[in-house]
């Protein structure tokens, strides 16, 4: 599996701190207590190593960084393999340097997904001490490690001894006054028994329900991201949006205002670079008139102001005629009363 696939979402980052650090102690036989120890980066340069032996300069890596700067040195170091193996994940080192656990168990939880991706995870046949021996501070480092590994049975043999020795002197002097108390004390425990085991049914069946919904959750959120980071589909602005928030860490409490901000800008400068239309694309766009069209629409027209004028011609002719009669009929009244001899004599 290529690093550049490992998204945050995928299973390597819900990996737990115990089984990070049984890894990490395993692989390069160290004793590392918690996550953050990890943070000078001398620890994930011979894990780069562990997965390509003889990728890393071991001599350039320092074991006991304490400073800033050297830690800073070893990421240069971490970062020049990176390059080299052409693997393009980010290393935030101003997070890493600070000690944070949350930011050195992601970094951690990545390392092991890589290097469980390299030769099966196969590094049985690395051996750490040798190749630490050649750093600065390793020598100390491998003389620490093996100094814890034997502490612990030395000290658990003496507690062992002590306790036993207690328990001895506790039974020679108190056997009378211990045995009411032995006796005493099934009745307690019988009466809290079945509350205890009720109480424990409970948290089980609420660890299960609660493994169930994160499980759940996982899956669409997987699901997700896998859409986003289809080709047909990953330069949308939304897009783009939603992986910001998939990829957001705990800290940042602005992530999805950026987000909508980011999306807006770029849906505004998609709506800037479209062309604009010309006027004369816009009349092209225009739906066309035909000649022929526009020749019925003119007779139609034709045929209208003729039929108009037609009419109004008749109408004028009529009224002409009407006069014209009333004229003449006048005419003769006129001429005829002139001409009576009654007229005359009166």
């Amino acid at each position: 599996m290529s690093a550049n696939n490992i998204g945050m979402m995928d299973g390597a980052y819900f990996v737990g701190r115990n089984e990070i650090l049984s890894w990490i102690n395993t692989t390069l036989q160290l004793g590392l207590g918690k996550v953050e120890e990890a943070a000078p980066g001398a620890v994930a340069c011979q894990l780069m190593d562990a997965a390509h032996p003889g990728a890393v300069p071991m001599h350039k890596v320092n074991f006991d960084a304490k400073n800033e700067y050297d830690m800073i040195q070893n990421y240069k170091v971490l970062q020049d393999v990176f390059t080299k193996l052409k693997i393009t994940k980010h290393i935030e080192v101003n997070k890493l340097i600070k000690g944070r656990p949350l930011d050195n168990l992601e970094f951690m939880q990545w390392m092991k997904r890589y290097c469980d991706s390299v030769n099966g995870g196969s590094m049985s046949s690395y051996n750490a001490i040798e190749r630490r021996e050649s750093s600065k501070g390793g020598k100390e480092t491998n003389r620490r490690t093996s100094v814890s590994s034997h502490a612990p049975p030395k000290s658990a043999s003496a507690t062992h001894k002590a306790q036993a020795s207690s328990h001895g002197a506790k039974r020679a002097n108190g056997h009378a006054s211990n045995a009411p108390q032995r006796s005493a004390k099934p009745a307690p425990a019988n009466s809290a028994g079945p509350a205890y085991d009720a109480q424990m049914t409970e948290l089980k069946l609420l660890v299960d329900s609660a493994e169930k919904e994160r499980d759940f959750y996982f899956s669409k959120l997987r699901d997700v991201e896998i859409l986003c980071q289809s080709p047909e589909v990953e330069h949308l602005a939304i897009v783009k949006a939603i992986q910001k928030i998939l990829y957001a860490s705990e800290d940042d409490s602005s992530t999805l205002a950026e987000a909508q901000a980011e999306m807006v800008a770029q849906h505004n400068q998609q709506l800037q670079q479209q062309p604009m239309l010309s006027p004369i694309l816009e009349a092209s766009e225009a739906p066309s008139i035909t000649p022929k069209d526009l020749s019925e629409e003119s007779l139609m027209r034709q045929e209208a102001a003729a039929a108009h004028k037609r009419k109004s011609i008749s109408d004028l002719e009529e009224f002409e005629m009407g006069s014209s009669s009333r004229l003449r009929l006048s005419d003769v009244s006129d001429v005829q009363l002139c001409g009576s001899p009654l007229m005359g004599f009166t």
